[in-house]
């Protein structure tokens, strides 16, 4: 499943590629079409706007000569292609081609996107990835070079998600932790285009709607509005464990996009000031209800933050690109600085005013709510590296044991949450229908399913670490030492 995902992935986006090369050319079997070396070596010319050296005939001698042309181009970019050679590829063998693809999609497309976004999450810059010095004077420097470019590999990753992340922010509880299930329900995929196209979906109805609806309606939206090519389809994502490569690739689309979306500099001034007057008002806004409903009932409050918070929602639509665009700016003018310093005291208010209102809640709802905020800030929290699996095996034996500590109380705050009647001796509702559903969805479909799925993930992993290690420490261990119980000893201190 996941090769022939990843196949069908692949193939798109080299097509999409490929179109832009001249003349142009289409990939139909990516096995077979690799195999004559033009094609790659078509895909590296658009990628990276160089001409490269080709023979032009199809014989084996040709075909050989185009694909060694095209992996000596790549490593002379400092790209590791570990185990990709030659005769692999005219043959053709999925994992290798595949790996190739996939090395070629992150360092020239995710990579270089995952650049921009650099200076904002403060990630190393790609100027770590100077070209290696192949002599052996240089291999100490080649080393060293080689492991600030896998460091950066993975700030890469992170990056992108960060910036998913961010984009999905603005919309909610829409939780985005990785490149694999986060991405099932289809949402995220529409709080992005809602993002960078406010306007373009209904939120709201998505909620509704089933995964296969969410990812089609997002994969449509994104082709016809945003021109950003299909590269997946609904039951490649809404699946136990979907590939993460290919959702990778598919995201990094949309931060091409928003790196595309330009504006003239006296447009973007005009924006920012615009954007500051709005956010004053709000503030304002704020600042007046709070003292306007300091007196009033818990459920009164509630409906005025949902008044004022659907007002606030409709609002920033203008102001979203101004917002976005800000954030990838490595240098901030001082309007822009304004604005993201306004904008961060104006949603710590809100989430303050929130934060105080949820303690107010009518028992038991009150304690139900603290019991998800503490599960959902466990869930939040980054898993330790498997650099170290073995210290990331001790770090996640505490992490399980108060992950189940708190899913003891599971079963107890479903039924009460379940039972709990929504009003008072006057027959009032002590609160807000939408605040009961949201209890309810955060605690049967955030928290039942994503964790355990995390979890699982993340176990696997560890144990294919732990295993590697263990291979790795077997084999070095082929000398005879001596007595049994100096063995027991050794095997007993490791």
């Amino acid at each position: 499943q996941r090769e022939f995902t990843q196949k069908k992935t692949f193939t798109s986006w080299i097509n999409s590629i490929l179109a832009k090369h001249t003349p142009p050319s289409i990939v139909s079997d990516l096995y077979t079409d690799i195999q004559q070396g033009h094609l790659l070596l078509d895909l590296l010319e658009v990628l990276s706007g160089q001409h490269l050296p080709r023979e032009k005939g199809f014989n084996t001698f040709q075909c050989r000569s185009n694909i060694e042309n095209a992996l000596t181009f790549l490593k002379s970019r400092s790209l590791k292609l570990i185990n990709i050679h030659v005769a692999d590829i005219i043959e053709g063998k999925p994992s290798i081609v595949l790996g190739l693809i996939w090395t070629i999609i992150f360092h020239f497309h995710i990579e270089e996107l995952a650049g921009t976004l650099a200076c904002t999450y403060n990630q190393p810059s790609l100027d770590c990835s100077s070209a290696v010095d192949s002599s052996p004077k240089a291999s100490r420097s080649a080393k060293k070079s080689a492991k600030i470019k896998q460091r950066w590999k993975i700030s890469a990753t992170k990056a992108l998600l960060l910036w998913a992340k961010e984009q999905c922010s603005p919309h909610g509880s829409i939780n985005v932790s990785d490149f694999k299930s986060s991405w099932r329900s289809g949402l995220p995929f529409l709080a992005i285009i809602q993002t960078l196209r406010p306007g373009l979906v209904d939120l709201e109805k998505a909620k509704a709607r089933s995964n296969k609806e969410n990812l089609k309606e997002a994969f449509r939206i994104a082709e016809l509005e945003l021109n950003i090519p299909r590269l997946l389809e609904p039951e490649d994502v809404d699946i136990m464990n979907p590939d993460e490569k290919s959702i990778m690739t598919y995201v990094a689309q949309f931060l091409q996009y928003s790196r595309n979306l330009c504006e003239s500099e006296e447009d973007m001034q005009e924006k920012v000031r615009e954007a500051m007057s709005w956010l004053g008002a709000q503030e304002e806004k704020l600042a007046k209800l709070l003292i306007d409903t300091e007196n009033e009932t818990y459920y009164q409050k509630c409906k005025e933050m949902m008044s004022f918070m659907e007002a606030f929602n409709q609002g920033k639509k203008p102001f979203l690109p101004v917002l976005s665009s800000k954030q990838s700016e490595p240098e901030l003018s001082k309007g822009q600085q304004q604005i993201r310093e306004e904008w961060d005291k104006l949603i710590s208010q809100i989430n303050e005013w929130k934060a105080k209102l949820d303690q107010m809640l009518p028992s038991p709802l009150d304690s139900i709510e603290a019991w998800l905020q503490e599960v959902e800030h466990l869930q939040g929290e980054d898993l330790p590296d498997l650099q170290d699996p073995f210290k990331a095996m001790f770090v996640l034996r505490e992490v399980i044991v108060i992950f189940k500590g708190l899913m003891d109380c599971y079963d107890s705050h479903l039924d009460t949450l379940q039972s709990f009647k929504n009003e008072d001796e006057k027959n009032m509702p002590l609160v807000l229908p939408g605040k009961l559903e949201e209890m309810k969805r955060r605690l049967f479909s955030n928290i039942r399913f994503t964790n355990c799925n995390t979890f699982v993930e993340y176990h696997y992993g560890l144990c294919t670490a732990i295993a590697n290690e263990l291979m790795l420490k077997l084999n070095i261990w082929d000398v005879k030492y001596g007595t049994k119980e100096s063995v027991e000893t050794l095997l007993e201190n490791w």
